[in-house]
């Protein structure tokens, strides 16, 4: 076991050097080619911002795809399976649409199709859903047409739940990455731990995944320096439903060896193993719930389902008063807390102990949300873990406040670990006026 291990952590660096590598120059290519599109009413950040970062990331998935094809153990996901041709022919046509639309600005409608087909194309190569279990029936094997129609919905759907999230400067990319890594706990367990050489494409998938967002997100952080745009969005996308297909239909239920009894009963007991089988989509809950209130909320008010507004959940935490990087971390916790509690309760459904611990984190999360004034401090010894840009906003702050005085002015109170203002200021005190001058926001 030690040496898939080994593997996959070598295709995750490999991934991550390479995307984070890639997007410097990409951010470069993007300013030359025009790629900055002008402010718009939606939009949170307050300069014009590169896009075009899915250049770079579908750079990694190459890379990590190159690497994992020459390693001994990862190398029978190629031989055995057609799944990851099939993901790079989606992922490919997925990523030029998203490359046009950058830059020209395509139409929703066009988009939407462009989606379908390139789910379609991986459907044809093989990656689609054979069969779902279903609690107190057992496993429904599913036909053709309704395989495939699933699929294209699921891809469909995945997709644009992630495209609808982005719009915070690093809100996509860690999403997405929180759910990639306990899709690769999950996957790694049903390959290694039940023996299902069918769990190895998608375990691979995840880990390529997460070096893709972790790769792009030094980049992408606030104050982000390039956005990811339809060409990176669309793209993680596209890869988060190919894991969840690969691992929700093309695993037999009956091969983890787990009925005991009938199979209706057995499939029954075993639901809490199935959940993420069933539910691929509760890892991406929060994305998911915005794309719902999004389009009821458009729909209501007589609008298109694609027009953009400014009502998303990440505004609505940035309207509480929240700061940016503060609404940031609050959706990260609740999709960790969401994806990892399912991955939690499928491995040990008995215990207690897990659904405590998912109240009482549950309970915390309520309560961040309900104090967005709420400025937590690093101590004075801990000032050295405090990101070198809040430390340096901070001095800018005092200098600014020293010339506009002309006397020496009291010594700020410890800034905030990674807390930062709602318009890219960072909170030196609660009346702090002294704006960061920087890309701030997301341009979705």
């Amino acid at each position: 076991m030690g040496q898939p291990v080994r593997e996959y952590l070598l295709t995750l660096c490999v991934t991550v050097a390479v995307t984070y590598l890639l997007t410097g120059p990409v951010r470069k290519f993007a300013i030359a080619a025009g790629a900055m599109p002008e402010i718009r009413a939606r939009d949170v950040h307050r300069e014009p911002t590169p896009r075009l970062g899915g250049i770079a990331m579908f750079g990694g998935l190459c890379a990590g795809l190159l690497v994992a094809d020459h390693l001994r153990n990862l190398n029978g996901v190629f031989e055995l399976s057609n799944e990851p041709r099939a993901l790079l022919s989606g992922a490919a046509l997925i990523w030029l649409i998203g490359v046009l639309d950058d830059k020209f600005e395509i139409d929703a409608l066009i988009k939407l199709g462009a989606q379908m087909i390139a789910a379609g194309v991986m459907v044809i190569q093989g990656l689609t859903i054979l069969w779902i279990p279903v609690p107190f029936i057992g496993t429904v094997a599913l036909t053709q047409w309704q395989g495939n129609l699933l699929t294209v919905a699921l891809v469909v759907i995945t997709i644009n739940a992630v495209n609808f999230v982005d719009g915070l400067d690093g809100l996509a990319a860690g999403m997405v990455c929180i759910a990639a890594a306990a899709f690769f706990l999950y996957s790694y367990r049903i390959w290694f731990g039940y023996g299902i050489e069918a769990a190895a494409p998608a375990t691979l998938f995840a880990a390529i995944l997460m070096g893709m967002c972790l790769g792009f997100l030094p980049h992408n952080m606030h104050p982000a320096r390039i956005f990811m745009g339809d060409s990176g969005s669309m793209l993680i996308g596209l890869v988060l439903a190919a894991s969840a297909i690969s691992i929700s239909g093309q695993v037999d239920p009956d091969a983890l060896a787990l009925f005991a009894g009938g199979e209706r009963n057995a499939t029954h007991a075993m639901f809490p193993v199935f959940i993420p089988l069933i539910l691929p989509l509760t890892i991406i809950a929060i994305p998911m719930a915005d794309l719902v209130l999004a389009i009821v909320r458009r729909t209501w008010k007589g609008q298109s389902p694609f027009a953009a507004d400014r009502g998303h959940l990440h505004h609505r935490l940035l309207e509480l008063g929240h700061s940016h990087s503060r609404a940031v971390l609050i959706m990260y916790f609740w999709s960790g807390l969401i994806a990892f509690g399912t991955v939690a309760y499928s491995v040990h459904s008995a215990s207690m102990w897990i659904v405590l611990a998912i109240a009482a984190l549950s309970a915390v999360g309520l309560i961040l949300l309900l104090l967005p004034r709420f400025t937590p401090r690093a101590p004075r010894w801990a000032q050295g873990l405090v990101p070198p840009r809040y430390r340096h906003a901070e001095r800018a702050a005092e200098a600014a406040a020293r010339d506009a005085s002309g006397t020496e002015p009291e010594p700020a109170r410890p800034i905030a670990a990674g807390v930062s203002g709602v318009n890219g200021a960072t909170a030196v005190g609660p009346r702090s006026r002294f704006p960061d001058r920087r890309k701030a926001g997301s341009a979705r």
